[in-house]
């Protein structure tokens, strides 16, 4: 058993168990280790969901989309959702804007592509935003500016790539979700953000519900 299989052996057995990790007293190596552990668990528990076609789709996509896409532009793992392609907003927008840089196109253009390869599946594009008010660029606050930021990001998908518009679904979550603290500038940077997500298909409907919920749940005027 190789040594990345024993790790994940006893990771599952800690999960299953609720037995709690402590990382008072280990090594930066050691927490490295676990936090690779975590990324391929959420990869287990994403694809143990799915039935063996649709798991493979999203593992060639995911392999596509690392190959294709730096690291610097984009980050690609697997959550809850689905497998989830983040892009920062300093790669797809000015500040306080919500009209993709044309800069962005080239990496928009090869997310596309991994998109037209798994055309059964439905994806989802999501807005994120830090914490602070909305001051000067004109948006009423940071729900209505990550919709609309959401929304560039998939009709450029639609206009552009001719990815089909029933298959995106947009939520704008604000500062709902954060990633890290919103405490300092580098934290506020990682939480300002666009998600693309390919969704398993049995997940569509629920999302698009999810959708709905939060269109409804704030004010989306700017």
């Amino acid at each position: 058993m190789d040594r990345w299989l024993r790790w994940l052996v006893i990771g599952l057995a800690l999960v299953s168990t609720g037995c709690a990790v402590t990382f008072a007293k280990r090594s930066p190596w050691d927490i490295q280790q676990l936090a690779e552990l975590s990324d391929q668990l959420e990869q287990f528990k994403t694809l143990a969901r799915l039935k063996a076609e649709e798991a493979d789709e999203l593992r060639r996509a995911k392999a596509l989309l690392e190959q294709r896409l730096g690291t610097a532009e984009a980050s690609v793992g697997y959550d809850e959702r689905g497998l989830v392609t983040r892009l920062l907003d300093q790669v797809l927008f000015d500040s306080g804007k919500a009209q993709v840089r044309r800069s962005a196109h080239r990496v928009l253009d090869r997310v596309a592509q991994v998109l037209q390869e798994v055309p059964d599946q439905p994806v989802g594009v999501e807005g994120h935003t830090d914490d602070q008010p909305i001051k000067y660029s004109g948006w009423t606050d940071n729900k209505a500016l990550s919709l609309a930021r959401a929304q560039a990001v998939a009709d450029y998908l639609t206009q552009h790539h001719a990815i089909d518009a029933a298959r995106l679904t947009v939520i704008g979550y604000g500062a709902e979700h954060p990633v890290t603290g919103n405490d300092t500038t580098q934290g506020r940077a990682q939480n300002r953000r666009v998600e693309i997500i390919i969704l398993p298909q049995a997940s569509g409907r629920a999302y698009q519900q999810e959708a709905d919920r939060v269109l409804h749940s704030g004010p989306y005027v700017k």
